[in-house]
């Protein structure tokens, strides 16, 4: 049986999560970019600016601005690399932990709603599968 590219499917799914995201995020003041900072670093408590935007596939100059306002909101702390002072080691502050907990909270909520067309047998292996694809793709 014919089926649509993978891609032609996931773009409109992928659109949707989005669009479902963008008022949590507003209403929490944080961008994408910005939550994704957030969710990496609790990934590794710490790392340097560059190995970040490398993890979350992000141009370096232009994630400065979003450390600069993730730290002027408290969210987050650069301090010296202690073996390169030129490089900023970030970490997550406690703020930053609570604020991204409760985005995270209430974007499964969200994600609960569009995955409940799925029985939850499909729900599970829908939600194994792409985590294993995102394992296969995400860069290293």
């Amino acid at each position: 049986m014919s089926r649509p590219d993978l891609a032609a499917m996931m773009a409109p799914i992928g659109r949707a999560l989005v669009a479902l995201e963008r008022p949590i995020l507003q209403e929490h003041q944080l961008s994408m970019w910005a939550y994704a900072v957030l969710s990496s670093l609790d990934d590794e408590p710490v790392r340097t600016q560059a190995a970040l935007a490398e993890a979350i596939g992000a141009d370096k100059t232009r994630l400065i601005a979003v450390l600069d306002q993730l730290q002027a909101d408290g969210l987050i702390e650069r301090r010296p690399a202690p073996d390169d002072r030129r490089a900023r080691v970030l970490s997550i502050t406690a703020e930053g932990r609570r604020v991204r907990d409760a985005v995270q909270a209430a974007i499964r909520r969200e994600e609960e709603q569009l995955l409940a067309v799925l029985p939850a047998a499909q729900r599970d292996a829908f939600v194994a599968a792409l985590q294993a694809l995102h394992a296969a793709v995400r860069p290293t």
